[in-house]
C-alpha cells in the first residue's frame, strides 16, 4: 500500500495563483522581508520528526518526480499552517484534490494536499503557524491518508525538499 502511495502522489500547486493580497498591504511586505527559517514547525497535529520519511524527488508517472514529502497520519488529523503568511489558493481538483496554497516568508508558496476537508479558511485569509488549515485524507491521487506538503521558493516557484525544513 505504501508503495502505491509513493508512486501515486504527485502533486504540485497550479503555475497560477489568485492571491487577494495586495503587493503593497503590510503583511505582504512583511512577509517579503521575513527570512524563510531553516526549521519549520510539523504540520501535521501528533506526528514527530523522527517519523518523517523524506520521499523527495521519487519517481512519478510521466517521468516527473516527487515536489514534496508525505506525511503519513489518519485520516482527519488536523493539517496545521508551518507558516504565517495568507491563503493564495484553494482547489478540489486534479492529482492534490482538495489542496490549499499559502504564500508564507520570503513569499514561499505551502502547498498542503490530498486534505479531507478544509478548515474555515477562504482566500486572502491571513493564517498563523499553528492554525487548522485541514484535515488528512485521500482525495486526488492519492490512495491512503496523508498530507503531500511542498515549498516552493521566491521569485521563481523553484521547488525545494520540505524535509530538512521538518527535521
Amino acid at each position: 500500500m505504501m508503495l502505491e502511495l509513493l508512486t501515486a502522489c504527485s502533486s504540485s500547486p497550479a503555475k497560477k495563483s489568485s492571491n487577494s493580497v495586495s503587493k503593497s498591504s503590510s503583511l505582504y511586505q512583511e512577509l517579503e522581508k521575513t527570512p524563510l527559517p531553516k526549521h519549520l514547525p510539523m504540520p501535521v497535529e501528533g506526528v514527530s520528526r523522527g517519523q518523517l520519511v523524506d520521499t523527495w524527488g521519487n519517481a512519478r508517472s510521466q517521468g516527473r518526480s516527487h515536489e514534496g514529502i508525505d506525511i503519513m497520519a489518519k485520516r482527519g488529523t488536523p493539517i496545521l499552517s508551518a507558516t504565517d503568511g495568507f491563503i493564495s489558493k484553494i482547489s478540489s481538483y486534479g492529482g492534490g484534490g482538495n489542496a490549499i496554497t499559502i504564500v508564507g516568508y520570503a513569499l514561499s508558496q505551502h502547498y498542503y494536499a490530498h486534505m479531507d476537508r478544509f478548515g474555515k479558511y477562504k482566500v486572502g485569509d491571513e493564517v498563523k503557524v499553528g492554525d487548522v488549515l485541514g484535515y488528512v485524507g485521500s482525495t486526488g491521487n492519492a490512495s491512503t491518508p496523508h498530507l503531500h506538503y511542498g515549498i516552493y521558493l521566491y521569485p521563481n516557484r523553484v521547488a525545494t525538499n520540505p524535509y530538512p525544513y521538518l527535521r
